[in-house]
């Protein structure tokens, strides 16, 4: 015969929810005060916090709570209110608001943190995301596991000024806004809406938030326009962004003051490369030319390459107000539509691009290489240079496979050695991380017409080739001048996170693909190796872009560290300094040790890099943004069909799926799937039906119809079409 059941568990608990272990029940108590740390309550506020709902264990909570004051454990006061003991711990951070409930604080690196701390509405003190914030941490963890805390003050804001749609009523005025983590609509008086009409775009600026008030109060400091117009949706994500509408007048005066000629006295300083045979290769609509190639065979046999860059530090001077413009913005920006650029168009586009049939002032890396691709010799300086011929990308690569046109010869030899240092870095180590670029066809007014997928060829990788190899060579010339002593900007990339690569093997996995990531394995090769065998495929743009994001993330340093990703062991960004502040830092420092100038403080040039990597950031999210809103409307305006798609997601609150067809990431949201009543399996990242057991996994191919866009959110809702016999069962 089997044992007779006392119907308790492990937990203490009897099936019908009464705690009838005492331990348990101290144990619950001593947690509920830890997790409340500062605060006073007596047996009966406890009672009620702790939702204890039968007679026998409300009797044991107050003697419960004396046993731990005796003990010393919890803190009792005259009037028999209990308190926690324990000191909580103090740190600052930045909010991430993931959601209207509850945000996290991600601790600043100093602390050494390995989990971020939970932070519940109620307790973030009006800090919004991206807040820079000082967190008390209660000693005790949360119901959730994780360490739980709450702001005591809101160290700087990250941003002040939201893009919304008004909504104006008889009394009042509030804006909702645009971005996803703003979760508190803006309170607008009647008096500060500057003009704007009920559902326009706005920017609204935040005046106040006393602490007692739901929700922050602003005024409207610029009316967009009308809602959904291509124009004002640009401007909305320029303005979301913090980015720049035009440049400040005196800016402009600056740059047209400039004169064109180059003096015979600067010629004259500079080496003379204007009759060695030169070309520039851009993408067929670009105006600003900031690279460009020369080639010619030397007396010896060997070849000369020289790799000629925009001189932009001879027209942009130090404590100039190009200067202060330049460092403020530090990279242009590309919208689907539009560029932003860091200089004014006068310089862009006129006095530093390298246009065909003029002389330009450059600074030039000049390489002698055999015909194996080996640099037997460079030199770097400043160069005067005069392209022949502008090619655009397809036009080049039209003469290699056709062998014939201009330059075709120079071109297909360029070609054949780019080929051969590409094999060489990609053998000692480097990453192909290859990633899938959607452009848009837009009509006259920005409607989106089609969509298509920008393909790498041969001359785009060639290009590439040799902007990597001038930009490792300054980099390692700077370096070894002085083993790494003179203060110098470095373009790093951490080897990544073993965690996060696991994380992203076991997501890899899902989709039927095995990376190796243990101990002693190379990971650029397993990288690789996962990278070919997805080429082509549905899941490629998913994993490719998760494959980045679990990689650390590249940045400008002053610290001499290597590049994991190129396989170099120092690396720079020399080729680029009409569309980035950091190439003008790198031309600056390089001429000044060429001049034998000794170190400046590294301080001041290390304060200079991290502005430039925010901006880049900043950059990066506005022109993704950009692209998910033509994505949004060019669905509005799609087919109504069914789509193909592929999972690349799954939450507790919906299914992220990738259209395979327009490369456009929508959700299908769990109460919107009305066959069953889905749970969410956060270990296997999959959703599991109550009734039917039907799965929905990572990587599975599904079929969906959109069923709304929203263009404010920049968000696609999708539902799933007769997936039943592509779905797997347990």
């Amino acid at each position: 015969m089997g044992n007779k059941s006392n119907n308790k568990g492990r937990s203490g608990k009897k099936k019908d929810g009464k705690i009838t272990d005492a331990a348990q029940l101290a144990r619950k108590v001593l947690n509920f005060l830890d997790n409340n740390y500062g605060q006073e309550f007596n047996a009966k506020q406890v009672i009620k916090k702790l939702e204890i709902r039968d007679s026998l264990t409300k009797g044991a909570v107050e003697p419960a709570m004396h046993k731990l004051a005796a003990s010393g454990s919890i803190s009792k006061s005259p009037r028999n209110y209990f308190s926690s003991i324990k000191e909580p711990g103090f740190i600052e951070g930045e909010v991430d608001y993931v959601n209207p409930r509850f945000g996290y604080v991600i601790p600043d690196a100093k602390y050494n943190l390995e989990e971020d701390i939970q932070v519940k509405e109620a307790d973030m003190k009006n800090a919004l995301d991206g807040d820079r914030v000082r967190v008390m941490v209660y000693p005790a963890k949360g119901r959730s596991g994780r360490s739980e805390g709450k702001v005591l003050e809101i160290l700087e804001r990250d941003r002040d000024e939201f893009v919304g749609r008004v909504e104006i009523s008889p009394r009042f005025a509030f804006v909702v806004p645009d971005f996803k983590k703003m979760h508190h609509d803006i309170f607008v008086h009647k008096g500060d809406l500057g003009g704007a009409e009920h559902n326009q775009k706005v920017v609204v600026k935040m005046t106040e938030w006393r602490e007692d008030d739901k929700n922050p109060t602003g005024k409207i400091t610029r009316v967009l326009g009308k809602a959904g117009e291509h124009e004002v949706e640009i401007h909305s994500i320029m303005a979301e962004f913090g980015l720049p509408f035009e440049y400040p007048k005196e800016v402009e005066e600056e740059a047209n003051a400039i004169p064109e000629e180059i003096s015979i006295e600067e010629i004259k300083n500079r080496r003379d490369m204007r009759d060695i045979p030169t070309f520039t290769i851009d993408p067929a609509d670009a105006k600003d030319f900031d690279d460009a190639i020369s080639y010619r065979v030397l007396a010896n046999g060997n070849l000369e390459i020289g790799v000629h860059i925009a001189d932009v530090t001879h027209y942009v001077k130090p404590k100039t107000l190009l200067e202060k413009e330049a460092y403020h913005r530090a990279t242009s920006v590309y919208l689907v539509d539009r560029t932003i650029p860091m200089l004014p168009e006068r310089l862009s586009n006129g006095l530093c691009s390298l246009r065909p049939n003029e002389d330009k002032v450059t600074f030039s890396c000049v390489f002698e290489m055999d015909e194996n691709a080996d640099v037997l010799n460079h030199w770097i300086g400043r160069t005067v240079t005069h392209s022949d011929r502008r090619f655009a990308y397809e036009e080049a690569q039209e003469c290699i496979d056709k062998q014939e046109g201009d330059f075709y010869k120079e071109l297909t030899i360029l070609n054949d050695l780019a080929k051969k240092i590409r094999k060489r870095r990609f053998d000692k180590g480097a990453v192909n991380f290859e990633t899938v670029e959607v452009k848009f066809k837009l009509d006259e007014k920005g409607k989106p017409l089609g969509l298509m997928i920008k393909e790498r060829k041969d001359i785009h990788k060639m290009i590439e080739e040799f902007m990597l190899l001038a930009n490792r060579t300054v980099a390692e010339f700077v370096f070894n001048k002085n083993k790494g002593a003179d203060t110098f900007v470095y373009r790093i990339h951490d080897h990544p996170d073993s965690e996060r690569l696991e994380t992203f093997a076991n997501f890899a996995k899902k989709f039927g693909h095995e990376i190796e990531v243990g101990e002693g394995v190379r990971i650029s090769k397993a990288l690789n190796k996962l990278m070919d065998e997805i080429s082509g495929k549905p899941e490629q743009n998913v994993l490719e872009q998760l494959a980045i994001r679990s990689m650390a993330k590249a940045k400008y340093t002053t610290e001499p560290k290597g590049h994991f990703g190129l396989a170099f062991k120092h690396y720079t960004h020399f080729t680029s300094p009409i569309r980035r502040y950091p190439d003008m830092m790198v031309h600056r420092l390089l001429q000044h040790y060429l001049d034998g100038g000794k170190t400046p403080d590294a301080e001041t040039w290390e304060d200079k890099c991290l502005h430039s990597s925010e901006r880049e950031k900043r950059a990066a999210d506005s022109e993704r943004a950009s692209i998910k809103y033509k994505q949004v409307e060019f669905m509005a305006l799609a087919e109504v069909k069914d789509y193909e798609g592929i999972v690349t997601g799954v939450t507790e609150w919906g299914v992220f799926v990738e259209i395979t067809e327009t490369k456009c990431e929508g959700m299908v949201r769990v109460t919107d799937m009305k066959d069953d009543y889905y749970e969410f399996d956060e270990k296997n990242m999959r959703l599991i039906g109550t009734r039917n057991k039907k799965m929905i996994t990572l990587g599975e191919k599904v079929m969906v119809r959109v069923t709304n866009t929203d263009i404010d959110r920049r968000t696609i809702d999708l539902e799933f079409v007769n997936n039943d016999s592509e779905s797997k069962r347990k």
